[in-house]
């Protein structure tokens, strides 16, 4: 295996994780997001919000990883954005870590007499994770993974660019959907975010494509991965 075949395989199967990861651990916190106060009256279900937990912290470390690895090709296509990219990441994954914190103070909660506002305080911290799944994999994305990665696989040629267009596209309608949702402060049933969820679709398709194209077949040829030290930006320099 060449080292751009390794570093294609690998960034393809940490995208892959990201995806197991989170969607695993969104089920199993439900408990505590569907009915917070109820969860702290019951005898709850601790183990499973730990093992959602422990998926979370995998999921921090994939996607950190899905900036650096495919870092050193990316940045000879565009340093800025590349670079960029990795910091959306890690903003992402700050919300993420955020989220992790209020979910376990939930289940301390449930373990310990907080007093007579303790189903108050549940709520709140329900509500925290509610907002960092939001602003991060809800909002930040649309930005790191939609509108940077998806232009930097269009210009680099990575992979197809019907593929990369579909970041171009998922990006902003994450972005416009986040932000409508934000300011209309709206229920996390109302209809708004079912027009969220739609408006994830695209972005949706992207990433997953990304993470099956980038493992099974690898980057396409392109003139980032020539090793030529005078490529920059689509250009030759010098």
């Amino acid at each position: 295996m060449s080292p751009t075949r390794r570093i294609s395989f690998t960034f393809g199967a940490l995208f892959l994780i990201t995806f197991v990861t989170s969607i695993l651990a969104l089920w199993l916190y439900q408990p505590i997001l569907d009915d917070p106060v109820g969860y702290i009256a019951g005898a709850g279900h601790d183990n499973r919000i730990f093992v959602g937990v422990v998926l979370e912290l995998l999921l921090i470390i994939s996607n950190i990883g899905t900036a650096l690895v495919p870092y050193p090709l990316l940045k000879r296509q565009n340093e800025t954005l590349a670079l960029g990219y990795v910091a959306a990441r890690i903003v992402e994954c700050t919300f993420i870590l955020i989220g992790i914190l209020a979910v376990l103070t939930v289940v301390t909660l449930q373990q310990e007499n907080a007093g007579p506002n303790e189903g108050t305080i549940a709520y709140t911290l329900a509500a925290l994770k509610d907002w960092t799944f939001l602003l991060g994999p809800g909002w930040v994305v649309g930005w790191g993974n939609g509108l940077i990665l998806g232009y930097l696989m269009y210009r680099s040629g990575l992979v197809p660019r019907w593929l990369a267009i579909l970041g171009l596209v998922g990006g902003p309608l994450i972005i416009l959907s986040g932000t409508l949702v934000m300011f209309a402060s709206d229920h996390p049933g109302g209809m708004l975010r079912t027009l969220q969820g739609l408006a994830t679709i695209p972005e949706f398709i992207w990433e997953l494509g990304l993470g099956i194209y980038a493992t099974v077949w690898g980057f396409r040829p392109s003139r980032i991965l020539s090793g030529d030290p005078g490529y920059v930006g689509g250009a030759r320099t010098g």
